[in-house]
């Protein structure tokens, strides 16, 4: 257990619980039917090529993301949002272009398997994913402020989940 001031951390207060709604939701996303099928409908086979940019882009920018991620960042990689004690702040590779690249690769994935699927019912855990990793990411930025005081300002530069949007303000 991680001590900070002499005093232990109590489950939670590093944002354990995050993590638990994160893998809830992931879950959730897999085990929810695509509602309404369209699989035998025209629209489906008519929107054939768009639903299979959709997905390819997603699917791509989800790997690019969560590999470029997780490789830039594997000497701090923890599974909660709170920093490891001996983290440095990352901003070179695809930190350089999100500063949330692993709930940014989350987020594409399941945008390029709606549009593949047109499925309302994965469009709308998506949308509730974007406010849980907004929610998280917002936790975990006010840890990396006490922690890495530069961090303000490269929050300034670099977008949250998509390049050049949810920049914070300087």
């Amino acid at each position: 257990m991680e001590k900070e001031s002499g005093k232990s951390k109590r489950f939670g207060q590093r944002g354990e619980h995050l993590v638990i709604i994160q893998m809830a939701l992931v879950a959730i996303y897999f085990f929810t039917p695509a509602w309404p099928d369209l699989r035998s409908g025209e629209l489906y086979r008519h929107l054939a090529l768009v639903r299979w940019i959709g997905l390819v882009a997603g699917m791509a920018g989800g790997a690019v993301f969560g590999i470029g991620g997780s490789l830039n960042i594997r000497k701090y990689l923890t599974p909660l949002p709170y920093p490891v004690e001996h983290s440095r702040l990352v901003d070179t590779g695809v930190y350089a272009l999100v500063r949330h690249p692993l709930y940014s690769s989350q987020l594409f994935a399941a945008a390029g398997w709606t549009i593949f699927s047109l499925s309302l019912t994965h469009l709308i855990v998506t949308l509730v994913a974007l406010i849980f990793f907004n929610y998280k990411a917002s936790k975990e930025e006010a840890w990396l402020m006490e922690r890495h005081p530069e961090y303000r300002k490269y929050a300034s530069r670099v977008g949250k989940f998509v390049p050049g949007f949810g920049r914070l303000k300087a």
